[in-house]
């Protein structure tokens, strides 16, 4: 009896090629910082009860803009909540939207993507043409029409980040299932019998996953940007509920006497979207070395 084709590269080759991706992605020095903000800023999500003392919704009409001490590091707001509190919470509230935002898009994009580019015919055609409709409007005013017509909450922005970011994963997919399903692993797998929901998980997932997680970290930096933006609009996040977005619409009125208010969470925003696009530009040479010039 003839000996079977292997239909995708063995466990030791793919651990090979895993060790070499984490090496080179250690060697990106803005990689690695990028990853320590993002690591630092789940750390204070996550122990913010922990670490302040104050409740983020407690009000104190004795300590109304109150400015930076070591009492309340980042000052207090308009109605005396401490400022270095609700920046710790606001992390919860940004980095779960961008994550499970993403993860919501990822899999449902990747998933209609799969389908089009292995299945070609009516079904790629219709799948793509509302993904080109989809992306033929700008994010933004696209997610903003969406948490408008959910109505605003957590929940709503989370699914309205989702629905515009799934087709940019639906693309990224598509492109590379059309890349790979003419390669000699997934002919080997066809003649082999494997069935094509086998074929498409076991074989083909796996060898497109690298552009699937860069433009996921990627995307989670347009998710954070756009959850701030929708709080900022007041489709987002509703008070008391801490969110960085809301705390910068709030500082509006006060840029002038009382600017940390929008200092600190705008360079929580800004540092967190930093972190996660230079970690999706390490993840892209770190997987794809062939981009890198030399």
């Amino acid at each position: 009896m003839a000996r079977s084709l292997p239909a995708s590269p063995p466990s030791r080759l793919r651990a090979w090629r895993r060790n070499k991706a984490l090496g080179r992605f250690l060697a990106n020095k803005l990689a690695v910082f990028g990853a320590l903000i993002l690591l630092t800023f789940a750390a204070l999500a996550l122990l913010a009860p922990v670490i302040s003392p104050y409740d983020p919704a407690q009000a104190s009409f004795t300590d109304l803009r109150s400015a930076p001490s070591p009492e309340h590091a980042f000052g207090t707001d308009e109605l005396g909540r401490d400022n270095l509190t609700r920046v710790l919470y606001g992390a919860r509230v940004s980095l779960s939207a961008g994550l499970v935002s993403v993860t919501l898009a990822m899999l449902s994009g990747t998933f209609f993507g799969l389908i089009a580019g292995y299945f070609r015919g009516w079904l790629d055609e219709l799948i793509m043409r509302v993904v080109d409709a989809m992306l033929a409007l700008p994010f933004l005013v696209l997610a903003i029409t969406l948490a408008a017509i959910l109505g605003p909450s957590l929940q709503n922005t989370m699914l309205a980040i989702a629905i515009v970011t799934a087709p940019a994963f639906a693309r990224v997919a598509r492109g590379e299932v059309l890349a790979q399903r003419e390669r000699e692993y997934v002919q080997a797998a066809q003649a082999l019998g494997a069935s094509s929901g086998r074929t498409l998980w076991r074989h083909l997932l796996p060898n497109i996953s690298g552009p699937l997680i860069v433009q996921t970290s990627l995307a989670i930096a347009n998710a954070v940007l756009a959850e701030s933006s929708l709080s900022f609009l007041g489709l987002g996040v509703q008070p008391p509920t801490p969110s960085w977005g809301s705390m910068l619409n709030t500082a509006r009125g006060y840029l002038a006497d009382a600017p940390w208010l929008a200092i600190f969470p705008g360079l929580a925003i800004f540092l967190t979207v930093l972190a996660f696009n230079l970690v999706g530009d390490g993840l892209r040479e770190a997987l794809d070395p062939r981009g890198r010039t030399s």
